[in-house]
């Protein structure tokens, strides 16, 4: 069976990067992808932890007003290239997820693809944090993370559960749905059992 490749810091990205990351598959992940076909990403959106871009550039190309952020200079200059190829109007910055507060603006609706789940219990109470301040009231936060669901023998990394993933949200959100859901991954064809998180701040 494929295995992702262990977990690590920013070199660690930044390694993963220079090749094909697992998560790079060029093309928005499906969950987000009928998300924004039903219309609930809409307004001015954020997408965290952005990589090459292809969340960022969907919801660009829907007449959104779109930005996308990462560590890594190198995915950020990879989605600017790929926003210039497209014809889209996006924006793009290298930026800290825990820093959120010094962009500067407020968003509709902020996307995070396989970025929360890996953060320690410090750093994620930073981030969502973070990520209700910069939300206007009513504002919705949309993550994907990895699942307990997919064997631990596969080497998925920051596998979570139902019920850990909803307690992160008790305090300053209603906690509209925690359904399950796949990821596509590059070394896994059929797919990686995921959680699809969708809150609105309070």
């Amino acid at each position: 069976m494929a295995r992702l490749p262990a977990p690590g810091g920013r070199n660690r990205f930044e390694e993963l990067h220079a090749g094909t990351p697992p998560w790079d598959i060029g093309r928005p992940q499906p969950a987000f992808a009928a998300l924004a076909k039903q219309g609930e990403i809409r307004g001015r959106v954020l997408d965290v932890g952005c990589g090459t871009g292809e969340h960022t550039l969907m919801a660009a190309a829907r007449g959104m007003t779109a930005t996308g952020i990462d560590l890594d200079a190198g995915a950020v200059r990879a989605a600017e290239r790929k926003a210039c190829a497209r014809g889209l109007a996006a924006r793009f910055r290298q930026h800290d997820a825990l820093r959120l507060a010094e962009l500067g603006e407020s968003f509709d609706t902020v996307l995070d693809s396989l970025c929360l789940h890996a953060l320690s219990a410090a750093d994620r109470g930073v981030y969502l944090d973070a990520v209700r301040r910069i939300l206007d009231p009513g504002g919705r936060f949309f993550a994907l993370c990895y699942s307990e669901r997919q064997p631990a023998g596969s080497g998925v990394p920051h596998r979570r559960s139902r019920r850990e993933i909803g307690s992160w949200f008790a305090e300053g959100w209603v906690l509209d749905r925690l359904e399950a859901t796949m990821c596509a991954a590059n070394p896994f064809p059929e797919g990686v059992a995921a959680w699809l998180v969708a809150c609105t701040r309070t």
